[in-house]
């Protein structure tokens, strides 16, 4: 179980998981609305340099860590499998190295590079270990980092000798220093046209200089498209992340399933326990009464009043059921009033921060879903938490609906199999929500949940 992205790539957009993103809001971006690549022009040269300069230093850097710890790291794996753990590290420092280069990137192009998905292996200890030792990503980090020293060697030597040429244009502002005496010493005109002067000297190195400064920018733009080319092909795997994201749905798919066939199962049990079972000894005092009307019409009045109640009763039950799937009060008047009534119906003193537009409405799966996280949350305050007071906010970031649920209460909840907080994170992962605990002991318990919008 995996699925990350790096914050410089495009992966946060199917995030979560961003998280389970978003999928971060798809995991590749859209290549009809990528910008253009930057055109050679006077205006990127001094992007480019920026670039590309700096480029030789962080190539050393990173392939001497690369080399050093892999070797290393191979060479100590019979001592204890600590070789395993040099890999991981610099694995991992390679995963650094390819994140600064697509930020550098994203600069120098003016758009995001990516998606870049690595794994998050969900296991523990030497597990987790071999998990990210499996990552293709990592590796494919890691190549790059060997890779980029020959090509900066080329692009950087070439950016200098050229960016050098191209200042011999001011070449007729320091030519006067020059040594002119020596009959050895043969300037460049002499040496290539035979032309044995100072004026013709000048002329010719100013030109060289003219034709260089003017090739400049079409030279510099070359070379970083190179290297930008090379951080575009390994350091993005488009491929994985539809992949994960296509795992990813998979898997809310099932979890909807799963958490739709339980409700509907609780549903069919608490209707089974209550208003069946009520209706059934309705059904049987009516007859009794109606046996008695005839002969002893007194006997039978009780029984028509004990039937009344088992009605009320029946019907306060069915109330509360259809409140638990889809309250008309939602549908009707929208999220703010749905989780208002939903409040003052909790035994526990319950406040409410509700910072929606009155006169907008959400989607409907997201009231739906965003319902069922505060009722749901509500019910485990009352039953479980034993607090005294709870908090419940609303509000929207960006492109999320933000949901929080605190209590006061002696804390040490936890999201497992079969609990009702397992049950919400299957239910938001149909809307590409998260769900997240913070629940220490006898500090409280704080329910987050984070649902997309669009």
């Amino acid at each position: 179980m995996y699925g990350s992205t790096d914050p410089a790539g495009a992966g946060y957009g199917y995030s979560p998981g961003t998280p389970g993103a978003t999928p971060q809001a798809s995991h590749g971006p859209d290549r009809a609305s990528r910008p253009p690549r930057p055109r050679a022009g006077w205006r990127q040269a001094g992007s480019d340099l920026l670039y590309l300069l700096p480029g030789l230093p962080i190539a050393i850097a990173s392939f001497t860590l690369m080399v050093t710890g892999f070797w290393l790291g191979v060479g100590l794996i019979p001592l204890a499998l600590v070789g395993l753990v040099v890999l991981l590290v610099t694995l991992m420092t390679a995963r650094g190295f390819a994140a600064a280069e697509r930020s550098r990137v994203s600069l120098l192009e003016g758009r995001r590079v990516g998606p870049a998905y690595y794994r998050h292996p969900e296991e523990s200890g030497f597990s987790r270990i071999l998990g990210y030792l499996r990552d293709p990503q990592l590796w494919r980090d890691f190549f790059h980092g060997i890779i980029i020293l020959p090509v900066r060697v080329f692009t950087w030597s070439f950016t200098i000798a050229w960016t050098a040429a191209s200042l011999m244009i001011t070449y007729p502002l320091w030519a006067w220093s020059l040594p002119h005496d020596d009959d050895e010493q043969r300037g460049l005109a002499d040496l290539v046209l035979g032309w044995d002067s100072f004026a013709a000297d000048v002329t010719v190195n100013t030109v060289i200089g003219v034709v260089f400064a003017i090739t400049l920018p079409y030279i510099v733009r070359g070379l970083a498209a190179i290297e930008s080319a090379l951080a575009w092909t390994i350091l993005t795997n488009e491929n994985a992340a539809l992949r994960a994201r296509a795992d990813e749905l998979t898997r809310s798919r099932q979890a909807v399933v799963q958490a739709e066939a339980d409700t509907l199962r609780k549903v069919e049990r608490d209707i089974h326990d209550g208003p069946q079972q009520r209706l059934v000894r309705l059904t049987m005092d009516l007859q009794s009464a109606q046996r008695r009307l005839d002969d002893d019409p007194e006997a039978a009045a009780p029984l028509v009043k004990g039937a009344l109640q088992q009605t009320q009763e029946a019907l306060a039950e069915l109330r509360a059921l259809s409140r638990g799937i889809a309250p008309p009060i939602l549908t009707d008047r929208g999220l703010a009033a749905a989780l208002a009534a939903a409040a003052a119906r909790c035994p526990v003193p319950t406040t409410l921060d509700i910072q929606l537009d009155a006169d907008e409405r959400l989607p409907t799966a997201v009231e739906n879903a965003a319902y069922f996280v505060v009722t749901e949350s509500l019910t485990n305050v009352a039953k479980h938490s034993g607090a005294t007071s709870c908090e419940v906010s609303v509000f929207t970031a960006g492109d999320l609906l933000c949901i929080r649920v605190a209590d006061n209460g002696r804390g040490g909840a936890h999201i497992g199999k079969g609990h009702g907080l397992a049950g919400l994170a299957d239910r938001l992962a149909g809307v590409d929500g998260e769900l997240s605990l913070d629940s220490p002991y006898s500090a409280g318990t704080v329910v987050n949940a984070d649902i997309p919008v669009r």
